[in-house]
């Protein structure tokens, strides 16, 4: 709503890469039997994670916000969207773990939106968040198929229970992803099954969809000051407005402005 307000008042916004993927959920054993090469996790070692990268002809894939003993959640912030992210509680005790596998967005995909002007990328975001509604059954339910059954072109007979409490709906996830992002997800899970044992499992399942990596738009900011070059006083900051991506960048970025403010 702050973008689409700015827009209207011919405030000076911009289109921003970001990446679009999907949230992937491990029984939490099977990263750790991968990571420690042991059938069961000592009591002295914490739950395992993962970083995982492929590289799929022009297309990047990676993992994301990589959650050991983690809880997928809804993040949706309008109606007619479903968006799922991960966490982890303090203790990583949760039975599961889960990443985010994205692979970035950029000029190339949200061209067919050209006429929204510096609105364009989030349009080819809202757009697919959209369409994870629609498919997940026109409520917070989760489109969902299992990891194998997804890179084997199969729709998935059944679901594991999953973290995400709105639950989730078996579809077909290469009907929510535009095409060359699903073409690129297979290989790099194809990728990551070789480099992690077990990774590439119908244990898993993948939710749709991860698309908050980092904001689809910039609010332009001065690099002397950090103030918006058309409005004095306006201090674009974190992550929302572009300038982060992640917990700790937004919390330096914030410090940033605190201080440029202060100094004024």
């Amino acid at each position: 709503d702050i973008f689409e307000l700015l827009h209207k008042k011919d405030i000076l916004i911009e289109n921003k890469p970001f990446a679009l993927g999907v949230r992937v959920e491990h029984p939490q054993l099977i990263v750790d039997q991968a990571q420690y090469n042991a059938p069961v996790r000592n009591e002295h070692l914490p739950p395992a994670s993962y970083s995982l990268v492929a590289q799929t002809g022009d297309k990047a894939v990676y993992s994301f916000c990589m959650c050991p003993g983690g809880i997928i959640a809804p993040c949706a912030t309008s109606p007619g969207e479903v968006v799922t992210n991960g966490w982890s509680p303090s203790k990583r005790n949760n039975p599961y773990a889960n990443s985010g596998i994205v692979i970035p967005v950029d000029e190339s995909d949200w061209s067919k939106y050209k006429e929204f002007g510096p609105l364009a990328a989030m349009k080819f975001q809202s757009v697919i968040e959209q369409k994870a509604f629609e498919l997940g059954g026109k409520t917070q339910t989760a489109p969902a198929q299992r990891l194998k059954d997804f890179v084997d072109g199969k729709t998935s007979s059944d679901l594991p229970k999953t973290s995400y409490q709105p639950g989730i709906k078996s579809v077909d996830m290469c009907e929510v992803l535009p095409e060359n992002f699903h073409v690129a997800l297979k290989l790099g899970f194809k990728d990551f099954g070789n480099k992690m044992r077990n990774f590439l499992s119908n244990e898993a399942v993948i939710h749709g969809v991860e698309s908050r990596t980092s904001s689809p738009v910039r609010i332009p900011r001065n690099r002397e000051n950090l103030q918006h070059p058309q409005i004095s006083n306006l201090y674009p900051c974190g992550e929302g407005a572009g300038y982060a991506g992640g917990i700790m960048s937004a919390a330096i970025d914030g410090q940033k402005c605190a201080v440029a403010i202060s100094e004024k």
